[in-house]
């Protein structure tokens, strides 16, 4: 069942983000004068509780965004449940928040399987279901599921570009391939597959799968070696990419190795590996990397860093999953400063459906969150970048993958 997380949150008025004056005022269950709840499920236990840091960086970020005012003269009431990464139990849990907390939106529910499971209900309910912690491509179907929108990069389209990676520097590869046996990693997988082509059938080697259930990916890594794959793409949670990066330096196998990058994170991931047994990993960016020395001038980073010194002490800056939370926060207060005095959950959806080329402050300049009512997908633009033993460095020119 794990531990059930409850964060309510209060404060005052932010200036800076007053609604046009004269607006008219109409709410939706969850909004008012003095308050805009905001529900969240994440796994703070269970296998993918590495995620939880994210839904402690959101509350932090809403704490301190209350304490400066507001916005509106609007606290963010932020109500964020453990769900365990597990599907059952975030039905459980996003039941309670909309039927009995009554929250105007959920933000950045985390998990392809778990947000699967509530895919229907939160449209069925007329309940926006926004920047979910998950690059699926089902997240972008304005015409079937009208109040679900995703926030990650495609899985798909991160899939083709490890793919035409390979295809222009080692087009004779054998790729083995490990993936978590859920909607999750065969997205990857698809996209992956579609980009290899006519030739992927016959340079994918091995493919072995994992459940969530297992306690480690030790056999599968062994059985992928075993084929004489020279090139391996990794989709696996924080947990079994730390698993499998330390398996495959212990083992002696020297693949040209590819992780997904929803776990390139240097805190959670790299360095419970190894930052020697990480060193030559390629995955993608879209997110400033707050290892990068070359963000040390940057404003937005040094807000970062002092944001989490004073804030969440106990946590690790170098967190990647603390960087993503932070610019998550970011684009809801983009969202609630759209919708200004009309805070229905219809205008909610409307706004977060008209967002036009806003440069998160946390994002990789360039890369500008972009929806249209017909096209959901926030990120279009990603940067391949490769692990020198200290921090991802970028290589070659950002790419735009559909």
């Amino acid at each position: 069942m794990g531990i059930q997380r409850r964060t309510v949150l209060a404060g005052g008025l932010a200036l800076a983000a007053l609604p046009a004056a004269g607006q008219q005022k109409q709410y939706g269950p969850g909004a008012s004068d003095t308050e805009i709840k905001i529900g969240n499920t994440i796994p703070y236990s269970g296998p993918a509780s590495a995620y939880g840091t994210i839904g402690k960086v959101e509350a932090a970020f809403y704490k301190v965004l209350n304490e400066q005012g507001g916005i509106g003269g609007r606290k963010i009431n932020f109500i964020s449940l453990d769900d365990g990464y597990s599907p059952p139990k975030a039905v459980e849990m996003i039941r309670r928040l909309v039927e009995q907390d009554e929250v105007l939106f959920t933000v950045s529910t985390l998990g392809t399987p778990s947000n699967s499971a509530i895919h229907k209900y939160m449209n069925q309910k007329k309940v926006p279901h926004l920047f979910l912690a998950t690059g699926a491509s089902k997240w972008n179907d304005p015409k079937n599921f009208p109040w679900t929108l995703g926030f990650n990069p495609n899985y798909e389209s991160e899939g083709r570009l490890y793919a035409q990676d390979i295809l222009r520097t080692k087009p004779n590869a054998k790729v083995a391939i490990l993936y978590q046996n859920d909607d999750y990693g065969k997205d990857y997988l698809k996209g992956f597959m579609e980009g290899l082509g006519e030739k992927g059938k016959g340079l994918v080697v091995k493919t072995v799968t994992y459940e969530v259930t297992d306690p480690t990916v030790d056999s599968q890594i062994v059985t992928l070696q075993s084929s004489g794959a020279d090139t391996f793409f990794n989709i696996t949670t924080p947990k079994f990419a730390a698993q499998a990066i330390r398996k495959v330096a212990d083992i002696g196998w020297k693949p040209v190795h590819y992780l997904n990058q929803v776990s390139s994170s240097v805190g959670s991931v790299l360095k419970p590996a190894g930052l020697d047994k990480s060193v030559g990993l390629v995955s993608m960016q879209y997110i400033k990397d707050p290892t990068d020395p070359k963000w040390a001038s940057d404003k937005a980073m040094q807000e970062y860093f002092a944001f989490m010194k004073k804030n969440l002490p106990e946590l690790d800056p170098m967190d990647g999953n603390c960087t993503y939370a932070m610019a998550v926060a970011q684009l809801t207060v983009q969202l609630l400063k759209q919708c200004g005095n009309n805070l229905t959950r219809e205008n909610v959806m409307k706004q977060a459906a008209s967002i036009k080329g806003f440069q998160i402050p946390m994002a990789l300049p360039g890369v500008l969150a972009d929806t249209a009512p017909n096209d959901f997908a926030l990120f279009q633009t990603m940067q391949l970048v490769k692990f020198d033993g200290k921090t991802w460095q970028g290589f070659g020119e950002p790419v735009a993958v559909r």
